[in-house]
């Protein structure tokens, strides 16, 4: 056993023992919490390091799992365990990343916070728990973390609980994604009833290895589903909640009322995250099809034997990798019409919430709701590569958007900072001059996120999706939702871009709703320009900025490294690839896209930057009901307030009602009746039994006394009234024999 398999469970355990030792400490000790805070993230992080070499190096483990007898049930044991393999690797090294370089800026935007100890306290608690989550070789285990970050998320969104609306979005998300929680936990009961084991690899026996899926794949539900499709679309109901997927995306942008930090960390690295990595996860299930499992191998035995091969260090992934290629595209033998239906459901949802939110984002003048808005449409990307494309796919744009989009709000936050805390893009203008290193950063995270193509990230990761949709044989229409979806984005960050860091500056005095009851307010600068922030919150910034663009080198279609990565083979460069047809045209067409996108909205905003904050906006001048749509989120909230929320009133009310009403009426009417049931018994009690036991013990004692008297013990007078009985005998015999 690898050592640092057996003790991965340090990774989290980390962080979680640097919020236990500052939940300790008085908040006065600042200095104490924030190296505690930082220091456990940088050791997790080298520990990340270390053991995310050990599957990059050449014959390094595919698969190593560490489990361990949890509970004992008769004779049922619930186990317990984690695993390391690509997909756990490259997550702990992204978060532990990430998060740290969010932590040192946090640093410096909530230096002024009167609760700065608490915020590090729930930051490390929420960093422990997100790396539970990625390590878990038991889905037992992971929903106990899942639920942690659910836990953690709250306390950070509600961080400034005087601020009635933090109060509210805190309560909203915590709500919102415990809906679907729900039905990911019927679905883990329902796995653990047909598999006895929620362990995900255990030497073949597994719930995601071939002997469970053989079974799960057998057995239909309502309507002919397998077994598999109806488990894989329930646990799919969690992750669309905790990835703010439509109809459950209504917390993400409301989440934006937590520190800036707060943001950045939920939408990059962590929570939102979560979603995406539980169905690369359960892949094997919700990609499961008798066509799949068949593609895999000649026989489940023989994927068993594979799994033990892999689980034993191995770096034979080739038919984990078959089996993702079937899964997502048919085979010679079964076609596309074998898809498994639970990834087509993965594949809509993913496709429908990338335009949806891309949509609602164009709407939008707050700096970070356009942001948290572009969060929620960027994930329906991941959902959609997982679904159209395998793991790498939908992997690769998570790992990528983590970077930029951590930067874009670590850089919106800059932006407030530097802006007195104003939030709308309208009252900014011009601030590249005053903060060029913000800017620049900016201008890389916009790009990146845009897909600008070759040098960012972003266009390659969002590129092999659009690819792998225009490959799926099931239908076109994701594709097109996806190009769709592709040139607003190009078009709201460059709408972004205009408002924020071009034409003269329209900022003024900080309003005091936007201010708050928080570092926000002590950092206000007053109300001259605009300055750029502290190195604290810089420096992150730029580091960021260097890898939103390296990244892409690990997915072109001449070096895909990382998808060769998770599938645990390695990949060769390999420029015949890019030449194949249908790859150049479609990074042609995608670039067509983007920079459409990008002109169009520089056409609207950048040929004649905003002057006026109340100005009306370009698009609502041309599409004003559009817009109105666009701004007001296509009314969902409201939707819910009248539909989901009102009814949830209303049978709240009639339930007060009942209980008002009828039930106290019939408790008290039982009370009553019990009630006089007491007071007859009492009666009963103190003037029949009560009243009768104590005349026959008086009249007892009243014979005893007469009795008592006839035994004095005097021998006179027991002769006297022997004389008396025998003189009585003869006058009763002389009288019976008178007559």
């Amino acid at each position: 056993m690898n050592w640092f398999v057996k003790n991965l469970w340090l990774i989290p355990a980390i962080p979680l023992l640097a919020a236990g030792l500052i939940a300790l400490v008085k908040q006065r000790e600042r200095t104490f919490a924030v190296a505690v805070s930082i220091g456990g993230m940088a050791i997790s992080f080298l520990f990340s390091m270390v053991v995310f070499l050990q599957t990059v190096w050449p014959d390094g483990l595919f698969r190593e799992t560490y489990s361990f007898d949890w509970v004992q049930m008769g004779e049922a044991t619930l186990r317990l365990g984690w695993v390391l393999d690509p997909l756990s690797a490259c997550m702990v090294l992204m978060v532990t990343f990430v998060g740290g370089l969010i932590f040192i800026y946090s640093a410096g935007y909530m230096a002024a916070d009167k609760n700065f100890t608490r915020f590090f306290c729930f930051l490390s608690l929420f960093a422990a728990a997100m790396l539970g989550l990625v390590i878990s070789n038991s889905l037992l285990l992971l929903f106990v973390c899942w639920e942690l970050v659910g836990v953690s998320s709250y306390l950070l969104i509600g961080f400034w609980y005087e601020k009635p609306s933090a109060a509210a979005a805190a309560k909203k998300a915590f709500i919102t994604t415990r809906i679907g929680d729900i039905g990911f936990f019927i679905g883990l009961l329902w796995l653990y009833r047909e598999t006895g084991t929620l362990l995900c690899y255990d030497g073949g026996n597994g719930c995601l290895e071939a002997t469970a899926l053989s079974k799960l794949v057998s057995i239909g539900t309502i309507g002919g589903m397998a077994l598999s499709t109806a488990i894989g679309l329930l646990i799919f109901c969690g992750a669309m909640g905790k990835s703010g997927q439509f109809p459950l995306h209504v917390w993400l942008p409301d989440a934006m009322e937590g520190p800036t930090p707060v943001s950045a960390l939920i939408h990059a690295a962590t929570m939102v995250a979560a979603g995406v990595f539980l169905i690369a996860r359960v892949y094997p299930l919700v990609a499961a099809t008798p066509a799949v499992l068949h593609a895999g191998s000649d026989s489940p035995a023989a994927m068993v034997a594979s799994a033990h091969h892999a689980d034993a260090g191995s770096h034979e992934g080739s038919a984990e990798a078959t089996v993702a290629r079937t899964a997502v595209h048919g085979d010679e033998s079964h076609g596309p019409g074998k898809v498994s239906p639970a990834l087509r459901v993965v594949t809509w949802v993913g496709a429908l919430t990338a335009l949806f939110a891309a949509l609602i984002a164009v709407g939008q003048n707050d700096i970070k709701r356009i942001l948290a808005y572009s969060t929620v449409s960027q994930l329906g990307y991941m959902f959609m590569g997982i679904g159209v494309g395998g793991i790498g796919v939908g992997m690769f744009h998570l790992i990528t958007h983590a970077f930029f989009k951590a930067l874009l709000f670590l850089g919106a936050g800059s932006v407030i900072h530097g802006c007195h805390h104003e939030q709308d893009i309208r009252r900014m203008g011009g601030i590249g001059k005053f903060m060029p290193v913000t800017f620049a950063a900016y201008a890389v995270g916009m790009m990146a996120l845009s897909g600008v193509p070759l040098l960012f990230s972003g266009f390659w990761s969002k590129d092999e999706i659009l690819n792998a949709a225009w490959m799926w044989p099931v239908s076109k229409g994701p594709f097109l939702l996806g190009v769709l979806g592709a040139f607003l984005t190009a078009f709201y960050m460059t709408r972004q871009m205009c408002y924020v860091f071009f034409g003269a500056y329209r900022g003024g005095e900080a309003h005091a709703d936007d201010v708050g009851h928080s570092a926000d307010a002590e950092h206000s600068h007053g109300n001259g320009s605009p300055s750029e922030s502290p190195a604290v919150m810089t420096w992150p910034l730029l580091i960021l900025a260097f890898f939103a663009v390296v990244l892409g080198a690990f997915g072109t279609p001449v070096w895909p490294s990382f998808e060769g990565y998770l599938e645990g083979h390695g990949a060769s460069f390999q420029f015949g690839k890019l030449f194949q047809p249908g790859t150049l045209g479609l990074m042609g067409f995608s670039t067509l896209v983007v920079f459409a996108g990008i002109a169009v909205s520089w056409w609207f905003y950048g040929l004649e930057p905003p002057t006026d904050p109340d100005a009306t906006d370009a698009v609502e001048q041309r599409l004003p009901r559009a817009f109105v749509l666009l701004r007001d989120k296509f009314y969902v909230d409201e939707l819910y307030a009248a539909s989901v929320i009102r009814f949830n009133a209303a049978t709240a009310w009639f339930f007060d009602l009942l209980d008002r009403q009828f039930l106290d009426g019939v408790v008290r009417g039982v009370s009553f009746v019990v009630t006089g049931f007491g007071w007859l018994t009492r009666l009963a009690d103190e003037f029949v039994i009560n009243l009768g036991f104590d005349q026959g013990c008086r009249g007892i004692r009243w014979s005893g006394a007469r009795t008592s008297r006839v035994q004095g013990g005097r021998v006179q007078v027991y002769l006297r009234v022997l004389g008396v009985a025998l003189v009585v005998i003869v006058l009763l015999f002389t009288w019976g024999g008178l007559g």
